[in-house]
């Protein structure tokens, strides 16, 4: 099974040429060659950003809500009482509770993808901080996953909401579609995430701010790109 999957790699690497970077366009037309997985790769983006995350201002994180959405069916779980349940109930959300679900958690049933939350849950929350929090699970204000309007939030998550947040070396990784789209949308959704991301960019971030920049399939090697031409994605 190994040397299937080396062979299979290596015909794949033949299709990327390492030593060029490319241009937004020319990878994701690269992007159809590269499937080889019986399933309906994903779509990943990987960029380094020349930010610190050990300052709180440097700490890149939130969301956005993709044009045509990340082509992955998301469960959506939302703590809210009364007329707020009924709003994110009504608006499609997969599971709405508060104690109930709490006890769900903490006996292992984590059968969601994205939890919402009002503020007034948020203590609650806390007694599964430990369990939600490694998994990239507990919710916040600066991803929207902490609001009132828990409707807008549930047809968000639903409709293509992708969180992002910068790990320790300044590395941000996210699904934005699947190799199924056609390259039409695959590129507005990567200007979409692109853009957002150089929105957030902090004013003390000196320097050239996207340092690094890949596009890949689940199972391809990365075709590296162009990161001046991502920078001026605005």
């Amino acid at each position: 099974m190994a040397k299937k999957a080396s062979k299979r790699r290596e015909a794949l690497l033949k299709k990327v040429d390492v030593s060029k970077v490319y241009s937004v366009d020319e990878a994701i037309a690269t992007l159809p060659e590269l499937k080889s997985a019986k399933f309906d790769e994903t779509v990943e983006v990987a960029l380094n950003l020349n930010v610190d995350p050990r300052h709180a201002d440097q700490m890149i994180r939130g969301s956005v809500v993709l044009p045509h959405g990340t082509g992955k069916t998301v469960r959506v779980a939302v703590f809210a009482k009364d007329a707020k349940a009924d709003e994110a109930k009504a608006a499609g959300a997969d599971l709405v509770g508060s104690d109930e679900l709490i006890e769900q958690i903490q006996a292992g049933n984590i059968n969601f993808d994205i939890v919402i939350s009002t503020p007034d849950m948020m203590g609650v929350l806390g007694k599964v901080a430990r369990v939600l929090g490694p998994k990239g699970l507990m919710p916040n204000p600066k991803t929207g996953t902490v609001t009132m309007d828990v409707a807008k939030a549930v047809e968000n998550a639903k409709g293509g909401q992708v969180n992002y947040r910068v790990d320790k070396k300044g590395n941000i990784h996210a699904g934005i579609g699947k190799v199924s789209f056609d390259n039409a949308k695959i590129k507005e959704n990567f200007i979409t995430f692109v853009r957002a991301i150089n929105k957030a960019k902090p004013a003390s971030a000196k320097g050239k701010y996207i340092t690094n920049a890949a596009v890949s399939l689940t199972m391809s090697p990365s075709v590296t790109l162009d990161a001046a031409e991502l920078m001026e994605l605005k």
